[in-house]
């Protein structure tokens, strides 16, 4: 594999997964922290209040990703550290934090990847409404302009959100993610209005009028394939497309909704917090995006959970995606399938032209440790996607491995393990696994290579 001079190698993390301190220097409460508390919300009853401890820990990993050779580091701004009730009080110790970090990684030759929203709202918005609210667009657009009027001298890149889809189907549709919301019409209105914050933020950052800053944002997107050829089966991949990719694509890139969602979605939304304007202030002009690839989605036809369409989810589209290939696994039961990589880079190329620049923002997976932390199975998953994400005819320049420390994954709490690096809740020891030196010696491989 060869790549172009400039290419960016890194590792993605996030601010709730990894950052613990979660009642220190004054930051607020997230949505995630009233989540964890709910019975049965978070596997093992396990909460993001000490993580990996990166908050105290922060030097320590600044030293593992100058010993992994990585010239990029993607990771998030935890919203209510730095506005602990979301709007109003600037919590200073917040933003000074996120100061140290990146003048550490800039004095070691990385260059910081900033990430404003990566799924933790702080609990005082949720409590207003949260995304449902087209007022918390405008509480983003704000949040935006703090975090890059502190920062923006010192980082170039930004991404506005992180998964919108998380953050609104999983979370205001499905519940399975804070704040647990099984919503119709508020799951929809979340969609927008997060689509809405960002090209609200967008705004807001380049007011400011600094040289020399980029703008993204990072979308998820897992290829559907039907199970058969069937009509049925071929429509249910069609609308699971829909639901996941094109209903942020299609107005990030295109300027408008995709025209399916209404068949789709029928009585849960009249679109009634739409207003004009919206859409040319979502499709704003962007630097970059950034793609998140795990694996692609089997999709078979399927009856509806709800029969009653008023009452339907957002996440309820009449599709199974539980059917499978005889593929190989991950340890989260996730297909092992590198051509989706290859897929999802080149559709969205091809439905999308004018498609800027692409960066490969997260992509990892989880195996069970084995004695010594030899762990080929996820070296070959690396390498294997990273080839995948080659093969893409798009303008590719970068590429983030997930994640380089073990973290709260979420929902999962601490069952799963993405790190490169692993890490010792009881201790919270550092070490780093067999992936770690053969990622640090792939690039400087493909450095040599370039």
């Amino acid at each position: 594999m060869s790549f172009p001079d400039g290419f960016r190698w890194g590792v993605a993390t996030s601010a709730y997964q990894i950052e613990g301190a979660a009642r220190l220097d004054g930051r607020g409460p997230s949505i995630w922290d009233t989540f964890a508390q709910v019975p049965g919300a978070v596997a093992s009853g396990d909460t993001g209040d000490v993580a990996a401890d990166h908050y105290h820990r922060w030097a320590e990993d600044v030293g593992l990703l100058s010993d992994l050779g990585v010239d990029a580091y993607r990771f998030s701004v935890s919203w209510s550290r730095v506005l602990p009730e979301g709007h109003g009080r600037i919590e200073q110790r917040g933003l000074d934090f996120y100061r140290r970090l990146v003048e550490a990684l800039l004095g070691r030759g990385i260059e910081p990847f900033v990430t404003l929203y990566h799924w933790d709202l702080p609990q005082a918005l949720e409590d207003q409404g949260g995304w449902r609210s087209r007022d918390t667009a405008h509480r983003f657009a704000d949040y935006a302009a703090v975090v890059h009027e502190a920062l923006g001298d010192v980082v170039r890149k930004w991404t506005t959100l992180n998964e919108p889809y998380c953050s609104s189907i999983v979370g205001y549709g499905e519940g399975r993610h804070a704040p647990g919301a099984r919503e119709g019409h508020g799951a929809l209105a979340s969609v927008h209005h997060l689509l809405l914050g960002h090209g609200l933020a967008v705004q807001s950052m380049r007011a400011n009028g600094l040289p020399e800053q980029e703008f993204g944002i990072v979308l998820n997107q897992s290829p559907s394939v039907p199970v058969t050829d069937s009509p049925a089966d071929v429509a249910a991949a069609t609308r699971q497309d829909v639901l996941l990719r094109r209903q942020f694509t299609d107005p990030l890139f295109g300027s408008a909704y995709p025209e399916e969602l209404t068949s789709m979605f029928g009585d849960i939304s009249d679109f009634s917090f739409q207003q004009d304007g919206d859409l040319e202030i979502i499709g704003q002009p962007l630097d970059y995006v950034g793609l998140n690839y795990y694996y692609r989605l089997h999709v078979a036809d399927a009856p509806h959970r709800e029969p009653d369409p008023a009452k339907r989810t957002a996440h309820d589209i009449g599709v199974d995606t539980t059917q499978l290939p005889d593929v190989p696994r991950t340890g989260m039961g996730w297909p092992v399938e590198p051509v989706g990589m290859t897929t999802a880079l080149a559709g969205l190329k091809a439905r999308h032209p004018d498609l800027p620049p692409v960066y490969v923002t997260e992509n990892g997976c989880v195996y069970p440790d084995v004695e010594g932390f030899e762990d080929t199975e996820r070296i070959s998953y690396l390498k294997d996607h990273i080839a995948a994400a080659q093969a893409a005819d798009v303008d590719l320049r970068g590429y983030f491995c997930w994640s380089l420390l073990d973290n709260f994954e979420w929902a999962h709490g601490y069952k799963h393990r993405f790190g490169l690096v692993h890490v010792d809740y009881q201790t919270l020891e550092r070490t780093p696994r067999a992936s770690y030196r053969w990622y640090r010696d792939f690039i400087r491989e493909a450095r040599q290579d370039s």
